[in-house]
């Protein structure tokens, strides 16, 4: 038998969410003020807190749940539940809005959320929402950290390539509610520091006729997990401190295994993107290092820019931007869609590149013919990338994004942030 010929994946638009309530709006100030207010943190761990968010990146209009905002704040089930729904509910009523695709054709449902599991599922709830066909195809993704919506992206690929003519609708998305922590583990309070509020729904189709008005198409998608080394494995952890209070636990292994995971990963990308100069400098180099001692000899970073235009790198902290931009040696420029994307709206997850991109469209710089890079770090430990086509010029004036009514007042300096 001949092998079926691939489908190209089409990504017909995306929406990011917004929340619309002031009430959500949160200061660094006032996130200093409910921390305290809650009276379980300690002294230090309120000035630990403080000295976090100084040197986090994270801007003065963040969003937290309406429940988590309240005096005194309330983290129950159902909370966690509300706050989801009106999240992922929010970006699929937008993008339905934008294609003006009807939810009857609507094949194929991929969701993430690493923290929050409901019994109905979070596909269920979309299912019952939008009372979808009973043949629709559903998936939860959960526990698989930031990077989840690239493997979400990339699950909706491969079932796009064996159910022709379809929709498939991925849905990225973190829930702060069932993530918060109230003990005085230091490790556990940075991800109460960095993480907020934020969804994303993706529109993907394996339809030809898409391919007109379609924004993107994927050309690659790496996924690299180093999950069988332990010190990768244990660096982000959800577990309970010596008071039996729920977090996720940062060790100080992370940036080791950031730093392994996307060597690996791009490693693999290089070969399929980058000009052939630069791979055969590349792997003279790499051939170099494994026949000699690695110490002797430096490492090769490739010219990334000559491969892509834009790059959408997740958002997971000032200090993950830092070392990313030193090891791509990327520009301030190619940096700004991460950073401005951390100090308007936070860690939002898997949703995180999802912003940037967005913040790239409502700038103006997508034309047809660029290269967009997006790469996300996950628990795990995972590193996962996708590479984007643009198949038009993006114009922001047509375009509604998070970005659209402000997008004048970026870039702003994040130096003292």
């Amino acid at each position: 038998m001949k092998p079926t010929r691939k489908k190209h994946v089409y990504l017909v638009d995306f929406a990011c969410y917004k929340p619309h309530n002031p009430a959500c709006m949160c200061t660094k100030e006032s996130f200093l003020k409910l921390t305290k207010s809650t009276g379980k943190y300690r002294d230090e761990s309120l000035d630990f807190t403080r000295k976090i968010l100084e040197r986090s990146g994270i801007g003065e209009k963040t969003y937290l749940p309406e429940c988590i905002m309240k005096t005194p704040s309330n983290t129950c089930l159902a909370e966690a539940r509300n706050e989801t729904e009106s999240v992922v509910i929010g970006a699929i009523d937008e993008l339905m809005l934008k294609t003006k695709v009807k939810k009857e054709e609507i094949g194929i449902i991929v969701t993430n959320c690493s923290l929050f599991n409901s019994i109905p599922s979070l596909s269920s709830m979309i299912v019952n929402h939008y009372k979808l066909s009973h043949n629709v195809l559903t998936y939860n993704l959960s526990g698989m950290g930031c990077s989840a919506g690239l493997i979400s992206v990339d699950l909706a690929r491969q079932l796009l390539q064996v159910h022709p003519n379809s929709y498939a609708l991925v849905i990225s998305t973190e829930n702060i509610n069932s993530g918060s922590y109230f003990g005085n583990n230091r490790s556990m309070l940075v991800s109460n520091c960095l993480f907020r509020v934020g969804g994303a729904a993706i529109l993907l189709s394996n339809r030809i006729s898409d391919s007109l008005r379609s924004k993107y198409y994927l050309k690659h998608i790496v996924r690299t997990h180093k999950g069988s080394q332990d010190n990768c494995y244990n660096s982000i952890l959800q577990k309970e401190d010596d008071n039996g209070d729920t977090g996720v636990a940062l060790s100080k292994d992370i940036m080791s295994s950031a730093g392994e995971a996307l060597n690996a990963n791009i490693s693999t990308l290089a070969k399929n993107v980058l000009p052939l100069i630069e791979q055969l400098k590349f792997l003279t180099n790499l051939v170099a290092r494994n026949l000699f001692k690695k110490k002797v000899i430096k490492a090769y970073a490739p010219n990334f820019m000559l491969a892509f235009e834009h790059f959408c790198i997740h958002t997971g902290g000032k200090a993950v931007q830092d070392q990313m931009q030193k090891v791509l040696k990327l520009s301030d420029w190619h940096m700004e869609p991460s950073r401005m994307t951390l100090y308007r709206y936070g860690n939002t997850s898997s949703s995180s590149v999802w912003y940037e991109l967005a913040y790239c469209e409502a700038k103006g710089r997508v034309k047809k013919g660029h290269r967009i890079w997006q790469i996300a770090f996950g628990s795990g430990f995972k590193c996962n990338s996708a590479v984007w086509y643009a198949l038009q010029t993006i114009d922001p004036v047509k375009e509604k994004n998070p970005w659209t009514d402000e997008i004048h007042e970026f870039p702003v300096n994040v130096t003292n942030h």
